[in-house]
């Protein structure tokens, strides 16, 4: 297919399009950092990108945008990128030297025709501050600061806050300080680029700098096949209600009154379930915040709401501290028929027993215990815990390694490679994303059930191309550095892996990863400190370390407890130091 290009797009952008105008652009690859305009020609790419998957939501404002920003001489195309990188929204000019750019006036003379950029703003005087040096404020700003009471040596936190407080009017910067040397610029359109930003993440929380860090290989990201279906929002509304939703946790971030922001929450996003679940996060939030206030009704109305992880959960509570123990067991049977999660069934196993003593209700049975076999080791006192245990316990027969949550993650990670990264409608968005988006969401597993029954049932067969031994060690051979949610590449060597496929039966891998699919946010931590391999047994223990003073967590019981459930070898070492 023949390539396409479109004027004022830059002849690194031709890449990023397939010769078919009807089918998904490709995916832009980062420009060489060699390149002195780099970081322009991937604004370029990013920009088309939006344009391709965006072309049915975009609005006037964007167009717009795009199309002044298509028809401006390249210096001015730098400069303003240039600033979009940086952060905030006023600058120096003395500070935006860049020799690819050239003489400043020419690069911002059209930007201030557009009206992106504003020159000598006015602003109160603490923005001031944060424009100017230690030294500059006490040259500028001295006869404010004393009028005020302030020093030159105190902090400029301090200052701020109470110039802030002084309220005394807002200002041009050149009224401000008129012997400075240097004039500030203010930038009027950080909204849109944020917005623009956002379409080609997916997520306010990347930045233009992950394609610099991808072409400098300090971060590489496995390349999955994007579809049409590929974008992160479906809607324009989408995109307003992620940034209303952005904006009342910036707000909630900064100080501003729980009442405020749930006035301000956008309403429940049924037919969307990932913005539903920021949403519900910071309902979550908000809800904590109003617990610790000490107002548990509306603590428990904001929990009723979220779906948020554990919200349920601190529901109950609430309704426990606050004596409404009738509803706390109507809450809790509820739950106790559709569990969240193990976590949940953990909390309830002890809640409901509270519960029927309060309401002089028969205590329900009681779930069996299976407990864990248990060591104590007493040991000279060193650093770490779990390396002196591992130094106690090793020999060259029997090596004993500090895993913790690496190892099996890894081994999931590495034989259901091609399943995490499938590319689901909703999962990936861009180039430089290291895990699907929805990875931590209820609904991770059964939108891939048919491509992870295919890699667990690998685990059926010992040998041979299609073994998982082999499909493990190919992919730890062909994948080695990409970005994973589950390999930690740093915490897997060669020869940890060989024991641990030498060592770990297939049926108990397929039990720990079955598991670990069951709840991802849950399950891949937890899991024991230590393993202690003996190849010529082809056998394997797992070792939960605690030293002293220290206590098992509920997510370290529910592993225990999952692996002596299924009789696998693992146990707690106790530690106490020696005199």
């Amino acid at each position: 297919m023949s390539r396409v290009t479109r004027t004022g797009l830059g002849r690194h952008d031709e890449d990023c399009y397939d010769g078919d105008m009807t089918a998904m652009p490709l995916p832009p690859r980062p420009a060489s950092s060699d390149d002195p305009l780099y970081y322009l020609h991937n604004f370029r790419s990013a920009l088309r990108w939006v344009r391709a998957c965006y072309e049915d939501l975009l609005d006037a404002d964007e167009r717009t945008f795009m199309s002044h920003f298509d028809a401006l001489p390249e210096p001015a195309q730098a400069l303003w990128v240039r600033m979009v990188m940086r952060k905030g929204e006023l600058f120096r000019d003395d500070r935006l030297d860049y020799a690819e750019i050239g003489a400043l006036d020419p690069a911002v003379a059209p930007l201030m025709a557009l009206g992106w950029l504003e020159r000598d703003p006015v602003l109160p005087v603490s923005e001031v501050l944060g424009m100017l040096t230690k030294a500059e404020v006490g040259r500028h700003l001295g006869a404010c600061l004393k009028a005020h009471g302030l020093k030159r040596g105190d902090r400029k936190t301090d200052m701020q806050a109470t110039l802030a407080a002084a309220d005394i009017g807002e200002a041009p910067f050149s009224a401000w300080c008129p012997e400075a040397a240097f004039r500030v610029w203010r930038m009027t359109r950080m909204p849109l680029c944020d917005r623009l930003r956002l379409m080609f993440f997916g997520n306010l929380r990347q930045g233009w700098s992950e394609f610099v860090l991808a072409d400098l290989g300090v971060r590489r990201f496995e390349r999955v096949a994007l579809t049409p279906a590929s974008r992160a929002f479906p809607r324009r509304e989408d995109i307003d209600i992620y940034l209303r939703i952005h904006d009342c946790r910036e707000r909630f971030d900064a100080g501003e009154t729980v009442a405020a922001l749930v006035e301000a929450l956008p309403a429940p996003v049924a037919d969307n379930p990932w913005l539903e679940t920021r949403r519900g996060k910071l309902l979550f939030l908000l809800a904590q915040a109003r617990e610790r206030e000490g107002d548990l009704d509306e603590a428990a109305r904001l929990y009723a709401q979220s779906c948020h992880p554990g919200a349920r959960g601190r529901r109950l509570r609430m309704l426990e501290r606050q004596a409404r123990h009738e509803e706390a067991l109507a809450l809790a049977r509820e739950a106790e028929a559709a569990p969240e999660s193990e976590a949940e069934r953990q909390q309830l196993d002890r809640l409901l027993p509270r519960l029927h003593r309060r309401l002089s209700l028969p205590l329900p049975t009681a779930p069996p215990v299976t407990a864990p076999a248990h060591l104590e080791l007493t040991l000279p006192r060193a650093t770490s815990v779990e390396a002196a245990v591992a130094q106690r316990l090793s020999s060259p027969e029997s090596p004993v390694h500090y895993v913790e949550n690496t190892l099996i993650n890894a081994l999931f990670g590495l034989l259901c490679w091609e399943a995490i990264f499938a590319p689901i409608p909703g999962a990936f968005f861009h180039p430089f994303q290291s895990a699907p988006a929805d990875l931590l969401r209820p609904e991770f597993a059964a939108r891939r059930d048919a491509l992870f029954a295919r890699c667990l049932a690998r685990l059926d067969v010992a040998e041979g191309e299609q073994g998982y031994r082999a499909v493990i060690r190919r992919t730890y051979r062909d994948k080695q550095g990409l970005e994973s949610p589950f390999v930690h590449w740093e915490a897997l060597s060669e020869t940890l892996l060989e024991l641990a496929l030498a060592c770990l039966p297939a049926a108990h891998l397929r039990l720990w990863f079955e598991r670990l699919l069951r709840d991802v946010r849950a399950n891949r931590a937890g899991m024991p400190d230590l393993i202690q391999f003996h190849p010529a047994q082809q056998r394997y223990r797992m070792i939960e370390v605690k030293g002293p003073g220290d206590r098992l967590q509920d997510n370290q019981r529910r592993w225990l407890a999952f692996c002596a459930r299924h009789a696998m070898p693992v146990d707690v070492c106790y530690v106490t130091w020696a005199s």
